[in-house]
């Protein structure tokens, strides 16, 4: 199996990436269809309240993602994740009946909206962290970019089926077949080999867990900095929901179908990211800055682009940029934390990059009905500029980070940081102990070769006295 796919030799894994691949296919269906009736059928193109509606689901996480951390860190994560998963089938279909029963307002929407980002707040740490269990340390890197290759599959098939579903019978049954999608990652769940898991240590209970978890990263300097981007890039630019939503209807005059086309172009970038970063073998902090700043030049050409085909083509790079920095960041932040404390930092990790969207999309939606809805997305791309240029000065100056470029055949730049200096300090430790081994080695080789030749001196001895 090529490296890129390797996780999928084994069985739990295959299993996991097939439940979620229908899973996330139903979660893409019905994020358009919330939006969709919200902006159209609920309110008359009201861009605030779709970043309302988008705060609420995400609020949750904001209030809840350090508990969260905690229970991920003490409870098994393979029957939590059924329970979470369970619940948000049950909180989907009961949305779905309540459209389809016309009875539907735009408050049962927020309420559906807080209610889902709460299940979905201890769902999270819990899905981040169980792919350790499933996989070796070493193949931890790749099974988060096929986590992410499946999420963007289904973003590529997902939107394009609502789209059509929204046109052809309504919002409601989007939200009754997401529901149903959820037995996938439960059924698959239940038939995992509980032998095979590499289950991780439990934390046991006990006061002042949260606060361990925070301690932690305070002085991890590296995970602040994976925090600092990502917050700010995830609260102003991860707002596609809302963003491709008053792009297509209000600049561009599109209908369902030309909006869930934009979320497949997304889709696109975002599964060529996904798969690249399934071959990373380690990824590092560098990569989340650069990414960051591609993302913003990306988004800039999105807000500048004149037509709604050029905005779709500038979807595809704002796509692969937005995966790199987001996968980049996922597998950094859990290769490095230790296992004991993997549950609560992910936790934290999720907070920052999904809880700020309760303070960003709100601001994004005013910005839209005010400024237009141009600025609603250059403002995500002015912020991931800022945010990128910042981080890379401080990370210069704070990690002494040197940059070099060589002019040998080959011409290439060479980044040469923390990361790199702990690998050359452990190729060189590994050094001096192999060349101390092999003295060793040598000087038992000696004393045997000296030893037999005594031995031979004292029989030629004995024989010629005797």
């Amino acid at each position: 199996m090529t490296r890129t796919f390797y996780s999928l030799r084994y069985f739990n894994y295959r299993l996991w990436f097939a439940g979620a691949l229908v899973a996330n296919v139903g979660t893409w269906m019905q994020r358009v269809a919330q939006s969709w009736l919200v902006l159209t059928v609920l309110t008359d193109n009201d861009g605030f309240a779709v970043g309302v509606v988008t705060g609420l689901q995400f609020l949750p996480v904001l209030i809840f993602s350090p508990y969260a951390g905690v229970l991920a860190d003490r409870l098994p994560l393979r029957k939590l994740l059924m329970t979470t998963q369970a619940l948000q089938g049950v909180l989907a279909g009961a949305l779905g009946a309540l459209v389809l029963a016309g009875a539907a307002a735009l408050w049962h929407v927020y309420v559906f909206a807080f209610l889902l980002g709460t299940v979905t707040s201890f769902d999270g740490p819990a899905r981040q962290t169980f792919v350790s269990e499933m996989v070796p340390a070493d193949s931890l890197p790749n099974a988060v970019g096929l986590n992410s290759t499946s999420f963007n599959i289904a973003r590529l098939i997902g939107p394009a089926v609502a789209g059509f579903l929204i046109a052809a019978v309504g919002t409601g049954w989007v939200f009754v077949i997401n529901a149903v999608t959820f037995a996938a990652t439960i059924l698959a769940l239940g038939l995992m080999r509980v032998g095979e898991l590499h289950e991780l240590p439990h934390s046991p209970r006990g006061k002042g867990r949260v606060r361990d978890g925070l301690a932690y990263v305070r002085g991890r300097s590296d995970i602040l900095v994976i925090l600092f981007v990502v917050g700010i890039v995830g609260s102003l630019g991860l707002n596609f929901q809302l963003t491709s939503a008053v792009m297509a209807t209000e600049v561009f005059g599109r209908g369902a179908e030309e909006y869930g086309v934009l979320g497949s172009v997304l889709a696109i970038g975002s599964l060529a990211g996904a798969l690249l970063a399934a071959r990373r073998k380690r990824p590092r902090v560098r990569l989340v800055i650069i990414a960051a700043f591609g993302f913003g030049v990306a988004s800039g050409l999105q807000a500048l682009a004149p037509t709604f085909e050029l905005y779709a083509a500038a979807s595809a790079l704002v796509g692969l940029s937005s995966l790199t920095m987001m996968t980049s960041a996922n597998a950094t932040v859990q290769m490095s934390t230790e296992p004991a404390m993997r549950g609560r930092v992910m936790s934290l990790y999720m907070m920052v990059f999904m809880g700020t969207t309760p303070i960003g999309s709100p601001l994004v939606g005013w910005i839209a009905d005010a400024w237009g809805p141009r600025w609603s997305v250059g403002v995500g791309a002015i912020a991931a500029l800022v945010v990128a240029v910042v981080a890379a000065l401080w990370a210069r100056k704070t990690w002494d980070v040197e940059v070099h470029y060589s002019r040998s055949e080959h011409p290439h730049f060479s980044v040469v940081g923390p990361g790199e200096r702990h690998v050359l300090e452990v190729e060189r430790d590994a050094a001096v102990r192999a060349a101390a081994a092999q003295d060793r080695a040598a000087e038992r080789r000696g004393r045997a070769e000296v030893r037999d030749a005594l031995g031979a001196s004292d029989a030629q001895q004995r024989s010629s006295s005797a």
